[in-house]
């Protein structure tokens, strides 16, 4: 019989002399584990973990060369001072101890603030203002430019003395060498008007410092017509740069600030068509970046032309997806679902909402405790005593908790009364654009099934039943509550529209979204979906003051993309008072002025509110609640609860 073919993704490939194991890369990112500008403990670990999980190459972001790029916080990691060269070597060894070539990404941010504010004043190639930016930036003068030549020298030197095998220059994102790179932004007229003199100039200086260890260099292919620097002008710049300054590798992205981390309405790998060209206007080796999630999109890359493929929210999810991918075990890696809430918040550092193993400083796993309704002794009647345990509830905090008590060789029964896994973020996963949800839910029933974990759908427990087991747990959720409003229009709960949306809308048109005011998933997804289905018109009504407003600044910008020339109307601070058979009557919350608007269908947005089985503990039963029938919250919490309550139920029977 013959052997199996190695993947093209499992080959080793050879960069500036060092030999990667295999093609995968963990692209920049960054832990904000990083205290007064300098890598902490509880950052070593982490991309120690990460190197572990088999990535060849492993680049850290979050790198900052000078002052100008300091943030308040200052958890963006200071390169260019000699005083945390011990931290940032302890950084380097964690990466190389793990089998990883280790690669520092370094950054300028230039005129982008990320938001936080800053202690200095923005600068760029010129006071063109950053769409993301209330302000224009300064203008570097020529002097001042030749500084952040300098700044990027001694931090590459800083980097690579501290035990980095080399370092990536970030030209993309909108950051400032690609503020120098854009025409959009670089409007010079002198030395720099050239798009690549700056960067071929730090390409210089850092050779002449570090030798031929590796020099990288990230760009990005910037959305929208006017933005200075498509895919096109890649392919101009890249062979120009490289004959005025050599370098060894070449990282393309796409997207700018807000934009550059997709969420989950981009399901497929931006680059992918791309890769053939950016192949044939670079001899350098191609590694191309964002969005891969798949052993196929990977190997599709790698056929076209790419030498490696970069992830960097993967490996947040499940550090041993390299390791994984390569033994072509896919079905077994915890997936990303591009929510971009728990890795995109740095508060008070990098997390994930698919990965509870994943926790602060000082902290082995995200902080989580179950709610202990019952314990032995507590209750009435007769317990069993042991025996399996019980969790009622299949949505993320069940499953979660039931794999997670099956690896420790407990045997479980999964209750739920509906005929599938999931509970109520399989519906939310149905939504448009939040499909993502649905490969968390596709994962936990997997490792169900694979732990041959019992599964009892479509009728839930009588109270008898679960009285047969020394431990429950609870896992069922949440229920959302409907919104009164007077009047004979019809009427729906956000997520009773989301199960009817296709069926309804045809026959309805005309959406009226009531949101709570909070600007949370369940409205834009209502308004989303309503539109999906061919809407003729939607008109998102909320007593907030915008929509949207509670989805992170990332997941708000894509969407207002998304938004751009669709029949959607949005009326801020405005609640509605009854409804008639053809419209509904609106009311401003601060003038109090009534006015009317027509609609076939409104669709409420209410509170979500914990639901528990109504039984009682029996002697001997210890009863545990998870996830939102504890209080509503995020998957995040609710992955969490579930892991802890196995813990908690495991260590109780050792």
């Amino acid at each position: 019989m013959n052997a199996p073919s190695t993947p093209a993704l499992a080959a080793s490939f050879t960069l500036g002399g060092h030999t990667l194991r295999n093609r995968l890369v963990a692209t920049a990112h960054a832990t904000a584990a990083v205290a007064d500008g300098a890598p902490t403990q509880a950052d070593h670990a982490y991309w120690h973990r990460l190197a572990q999980g088999g990535a060849g190459l492993v680049i850290t972001g979050g790198t900052a060369v000078a002052p100008e790029s300091t943030l308040p916080r200052r958890y963006l990691t200071e390169a260019w001072r000699p005083e945390i060269k011990d931290a940032v070597r302890r950084r380097a060894e964690a990466i190389t101890e793990g089998g990883a070539v280790a690669i520092a990404q370094l950054v300028h941010l230039g005129r982008e603030t990320l938001g936080a504010g800053t202690y200095y004043p923005p600068v760029s190639a010129a006071a063109v203002r950053s769409p993301r930016e209330a302000t224009a930036p300064h203008p570097l003068s020529a002097e001042e430019v030749r500084r952040v030549v300098e700044a990027f020298r001694v931090s590459a030197a800083n980097s690579v003395q501290a035990g980095f095998d080399g370092v990536e220059l970030h030209a993309g994102h909108g950051y400032l060498l690609a503020q120098f790179l854009s025409r959009a932004t670089n409007t010079r007229d002198d030395e720099y008007g050239d798009r690549i003199t700056l960067l071929a100039q730090v390409i210089e200086a850092i050779r002449s410092e570090i030798g031929q260890h590796p020099i990288g260099v990230r760009v990005s292919v910037e959305p929208g017509e006017n933005s200075g620097l498509g895919l096109d002008d890649l392919v101009e710049l890249l062979p120009r740069l490289h004959a005025a300054a050599p370098f060894t590798y070449v990282n393309v992205t796409t997207g700018v600030r807000n934009t550059y981390v997709p969420g989950m309405a981009t399901t497929s790998p931006p680059l992918l068509s791309s890769v053939a060209r950016l192949r044939a206007a670079s001899g350098l080796p191609l590694l191309v970046s964002q969005g891969f999630r798949t052993t196929a999109d990977i190997e599709r890359a790698l056929e076209a032309g790419a030498d490696l493929v970069g992830m960097a929210r993967p490996f947040i999810a499940d550090p041993d997806f390299a390791r994984k991918v390569v033994a072509g075990d896919e079905r077994s890696i915890r997936p990303c679902t591009s929510c971009n809430e728990g890795c995109r918040t740095f508060e008070p550092t990098g997390s994930c909402s698919v990965n509870p193993a994943l926790g602060p400083p000082g902290m082995a796993a995200r902080p989580a405790v179950p709610l202990l309704l019952s314990r032995p002794g507590t209750g009435t009647g007769t317990g069993s005593g042991d025996g399996p345990v019980a969790v009622v509830g299949a949505g993320p905090a069940g499953m979660e908790c039931a794999a997670a008590l099956a690896r420790t060789g407990h045997e479980v029964v999964v209750f739920d009364g509906a005929p599938h896994v999931g509970g109520q973020i399989r519906l939310a996963g149905r939504a448009a654009h939040r499909s993502g949800w649905l490969k968390l839910i596709d994962y936990q029933r997997n490792q169900l099934v694979d732990l041959g974990i019992e599964l009892r759908l479509g009728t839930a427990p009588e109270p008898a039943e679960l009285s047969e087991y020394a431990q429950v747990v609870l896992a069922t959720g949440a229920q959302e509550a409907a919104v009164s409003v007077p009047g004979t229009l019809p009427t729906l709960r956000s997520a009773d529209f989301l199960d009817r949306c296709a069926d309804l809308v045809p026959s309805a048109p005309r959406v009226a979204v009531l949101d709570d005011g909070f600007g949370w998933w369940q409205g834009v997804s209502a308004v989303e979906s309503a539109l999906a289905a061919g809407a003729r018109e939607v008109t998102l009504l909320t007593p907030g003051n915008g929509f949207a407003t509670g989805i992170s600044a990332e997941n708000r910008t894509q969407l207002t993309n998304r938004l751009g020339g669709a029949p959607l109307r949005v009326i801020a601070l405005t609640t509605v008072t009854a409804t008639t058979d053809g419209g509904m009557r609106l009311r401003g919350v601060l003038d109090g002025r009534e006015t009317d608007l027509e609609a076939d269908v409104l669709v409420t947005v209410g509170e979500r509110r914990p639901w528990r089985p109504d039984f009682t503990p029996v002697d001997g039963q210890t009863v545990h609640a998870i996830g939102d029938c504890v209080v509503p919250r995020l998957v995040a919490h609710a992955v969490a609860e579930g892991r802890a309550a196995a813990e908690t139920i495991a260590d109780h029977a050792s």
